[in-house]
């Protein structure tokens, strides 16, 4: 039997009594599919009210019409208010459709804390090795010093929007979806079809590309394992949001295509071919990343790893 078969994710997943008609179960997995898709855009209508009165009254400092804004607190509050819906959402679901806990979809609180540190100690490894190893070859370049002080309050008031952003995309995709379609079709097949839509949600950002899509396809294969070995959601929270905060934070580059208009701790441009560095979708859409992503996946397939069990998360 595959051992991904064998976590607690999909333990938690399996006892659900979907309030749905009997006739009708087999096409439950797509609509949850479906609810999985729409959901950020429900977020985002949720939040659409808030924003338009950001970009009117509250935001003089915007490069342009209706783009990211300039400010870290502004920013951090539009990744907040856009993803923590999210939760709202798929908890929702679960408690009103499945009758099950929401705490069921891998935020079991045992053992959280050392999952999440080591968690973000993965992100900032990986994300890392995406920058600094071209980085060593002269694919980037440095401007500037390293900025302490506009470049460190930024950093730190960012946390909490990459904090929320990430865990928002790992609940919906890794703690909903995937369990679910593993537990009707397989957990090959829940790893592959839920790490396929999470890519085909970033289809929107500015400047995608096959080898982004990829990219993106292959951290939700990762993303799937790494939180199907731990049985829980604390340490791939940590992960997506580390990684995303040290792109934009750390390197000052773009997040799956996203400029950002904050001052980083480091400011590096990049001098390199696009698809080794990723060009204007920043370093998510360069091979490094898929040689990085493709190595973190087979480190967490490893044979020696344990996988997660009965034991509560």
């Amino acid at each position: 039997m595959n051992p991904l078969s064998q976590n607690r994710l999909f333990e938690l997943a399996r006892p659900a009594r979907p309030r749905w008609p009997r006739p009708l179960l087999k096409l439950y997995p797509m609509a949850v599919t479906l609810y999985a898709l729409g959901t950020p855009f429900i977020a985002a209508i949720l939040m659409a009210v808030p924003m338009a009165l950001y970009y009117l009254f509250l935001s003089p400092r915007l490069a342009a019409p209706m783009a990211l804004p300039a400010t870290a607190a502004g920013l951090s509050g539009l990744l907040v208010g856009g993803f923590a819906p999210i939760f709202i959402l798929v908890w929702l679901w679960v408690m009103l459709i499945e009758r099950r806990s929401p705490w069921s979809v891998g935020l079991e609180k045992r053992g959280w804390l050392r999952k999440y540190l080591r968690g973000a100690l993965v992100g900032l490894g990986m994300s890392g090795a995406a920058v600094i190893l071209p980085a060593a070859l002269g694919y980037y370049h440095l401007e500037g010093g390293f900025d302490l002080s506009g470049g460190g309050s930024a950093a730190l008031i960012l946390a909490l929007g990459w904090g929320v952003q990430g865990a928002g995309e790992e609940v919906l995709f890794r703690g909903f979806l995937f369990p679910i379609l593993g537990v009707h079709y397989g957990a090959g097949a829940g790893v592959l079809a839920s790490s396929f839509l999470f890519a085909l949600m970033h289809i929107f950002n500015p400047n995608p590309n096959l080898l982004a899509l990829l990219n993106l396809t292959l951290f939700g294969v990762f993303a799937a394992i790494y939180a199907a070995r731990e049985g829980s959601l604390w340490g791939i929270f940590a992960v997506h949001s580390a990684w995303n905060w040290a792109l934009a934070n750390l390197f000052g580059l773009e997040v799956s295509g996203l400029p950002l208009q904050v001052q980083p701790l480091l400011n590096l441009s990049e001098a390199g071919p696009d698809w080794l560095t990723g060009g204007l979708f920043g370093p998510e859409g360069g091979i490094m990343v898929t040689l990085i992503l493709l190595a973190g996946i087979l480190t967490v397939l490893w044979p020696g790893r344990r996988a997660s069990t009965n034991e509560p998360a």
